[in-house]
């Protein structure tokens, strides 16, 4: 009799537990996903944008490639504009963030002479 009392009383209480819920799963992956933002993409966007930043500063006088491919010269330089001057002489407005990078005349490459001719090539 103590046993069956004591079965009744033990049914309810195991009867109120539930399995694990959804929302629980769902929170561990928004903190998941916002640990390796924090950890991983944040400091990678920062770091781009402070190159990206660095590679577009031009000077008046300096060449600066736009993001058409247009090279050209800075002539003028304001906060919202910067005018370049073109090999054929016109003027363009661009806003900064056009400005793709300083533009660098590569180095000409001297050509080496033709190599040997080896034993297969004739």
């Amino acid at each position: 009799m103590i046993t069956a009392i004591h079965l009744l009383l033990a049914a309810p209480t195991t009867a109120a537990k539930k399995p694990s819920s959804n929302y629980e799963f769902f929170i561990f992956i928004l903190i998941a996903y916002g640990g390796i933002y924090y950890f991983y993409f944040r400091p990678r966007r920062k770091k781009q944008q402070a190159a990206r930043k660095i590679s577009r500063k031009v000077e008046v006088g300096d060449r600066a490639q736009t993001i058409g491919g247009l090279v050209a010269t800075v002539i003028n330089q304001t906060d919202d504009l910067i005018t370049l001057r073109t090999a054929s002489g016109a003027e363009l407005d661009f806003i900064p963030s056009a400005i793709a990078r300083k533009y660098i005349e590569p180095d000409p490459v001297v050509a080496d002479e033709e190599p040997d001719a080896q034993e297969g090539d004739k």
